[in-house]
C-alpha cells in the first residue's frame, strides 16, 4: 500500500489542497492520519474514494448527496434501497445532461458549418448564406 502527501494527491486530482481539507472536514475523506510532523498521509483507499468523489461531482452531485452516499455505503446492507435510489436519481440527471449535451454539440456543429460557408462565400465573392435554425 502506497502513501501519498497532500501535494501528491492535489496534483493527481488537480484539486487544491484546501479542497482536500474541505472534503476531510465534510466527512468525505475520513480518517486521514497525520505524520509526527502533522503532515496528512493519504492511502490508496483515499485515492479510490477521491476517484468516486470526482466522478459524482462531475455528474453534479452535491456535497450533501455525497455525504449521504458515503454514510449509506458504510452500512450498505441497511441502506441498500437508499443507495439505489440516490444513484438512480443521479443517473437520470446524467442522462438528461447527456441529451442536452448532444443537442448542444449538434448546434455547435451546425454553427461551424454555417461559419465555414460564410468564409467560403467571402473568399469567393459569393452571396452570404442564410442561417437556418435546425430546431
Amino acid at each position: 500500500m502506497k502513501n501519498y502527501t497532500i501535494r501528491e494527491i492535489s496534483e493527481m486530482f488537480e484539486l487544491p489542497s484546501s479542497t482536500l481539507r474541505y472534503y476531510e472536514s465534510e466527512g468525505l475523506l475520513p480518517e486521514v492520519p497525520k505524520s509526527s510532523s502533522g503532515q496528512r498521509i493519504y492511502s490508496d483507499e483515499h485515492v479510490e474514494r477521491l476517484k468516486c468523489i470526482n466522478c459524482f461531482k462531475r455528474t453534479g452531485m452535491t456535497i450533501s448527496q455525497l455525504r449521504k452516499f458515503f454514510i449509506y455505503e458504510a452500512d450498505e446492507a441497511a441502506h441498500i434501497d437508499k443507495i439505489i435510489s440516490l444513484l438512480k436519481d443521479q443517473e437520470q440527471i446524467v442522462n438528461e445532461k447527456l441529451i442536452q449535451l448532444q443537442k448542444d454539440s449538434a448546434h455547435v456543429h451546425h454553427k461551424v458549418e454555417y461559419y465555414s460557408e460564410i468564409k467560403h462565400a467571402l473568399e469567393n465573392n459569393l452571396p452570404l448564406p442564410v442561417w437556418i435554425d435546425e430546431d
